[in-house]
């Protein structure tokens, strides 16, 4: 569990298709260099690499002071863009957070949901607006004004949303284009998204009550409205 709120920028320094090693597992691997992060670091640590192309949850399968390398499944490949980096990337970093962490984002899993596509970015002073247009529309759902959004792994606002169009807006301050790698995309390029998962699970189970397939959860919201419509006749009866 991540919070979106990036700690540090590293820099691919190595990306093998077919890694033999006991770290590689035979599949595809990254090495990052990344100093200032692994003070604390274990093996089996998952760590959030939002990078340019993609934001995801991955685990630390070997590390040295300055450098860690972790496992891309074919999954993470066919779902993200991690696929598309090469040496020298650079790529945001966040350590799973902790019980004492602050939330200063959101709750962020790794767990990327679609591409968007930068339709354009408008300077605004001295910040930045994004216009963002998903590959799976059906994302948009879960997009609200003032909302939260991950892209490339940073919780960011939503500013404003065009459901009828397609797109998206967020604006980066220009501390925040310093501090992660969106700030230097432009339009053409490619984020990976992640929605608020909180929505996800009021979807679902609320579909899961319209359908006649309420769970406790469900059993729970049923009660909560029940209570919320009595109140509210008792006071048109008084």
């Amino acid at each position: 569990m991540f919070t979106g709120i990036v700690e540090s920028i590293g820099t691919v320094s190595t990306l093998a298709e077919h890694d033999s090693s006991e770290g590689g597992g035979g599949g595809t691997s990254l090495t990052i260099e990344a100093a200032d992060i692994l003070a604390d670091a274990h093996l089996g640590d998952s760590i959030s690499i939002n990078v340019g192309l993609a934001g995801t949850c991955l685990t630390i399968t070997t590390f040295t002071p300055t450098s860690f390398k972790v496992g891309v499944s074919p999954e993470t490949l066919r779902r993200t863009n991690l696929g598309a980096l090469v040496v020298d990337s650079r790529v945001n970093l966040e350590r799973a957070v902790k019980a004492s962490t602050r939330m200063g984002g959101h709750f962020v899993q790794g767990h990327v949901d679609t591409v968007a596509s930068i339709d354009a970015v408008t300077p605004d002073g001295n910040a930045r607006t994004f216009r963002l247009r998903p590959r799976d529309r059906s994302v948009l759902r879960h997009i609200v004004e003032k909302g939260y959004v991950t892209l490339d792994g940073a919780s960011l606002t939503i500013t404003q949303v065009n459901d009828v169009e397609g797109w998206w807006e967020v604006m980066l301050i220009a501390y925040t284009q310093e501090k992660v790698v969106m700030g230097g995309k432009a339009a053409g390029d490619l984020v990976n998204v992640e929605v608020d998962m909180v929505g996800k699970y009021v979807e679902k189970s609320i579909a899961g009550y319209f359908e006649g397939k309420a769970d406790a959860q469900s059993g729970m919201l049923e009660k909560m409205i029940t209570r919320i419509v009595g109140e509210e006749l008792q006071k048109q009866r008084q």
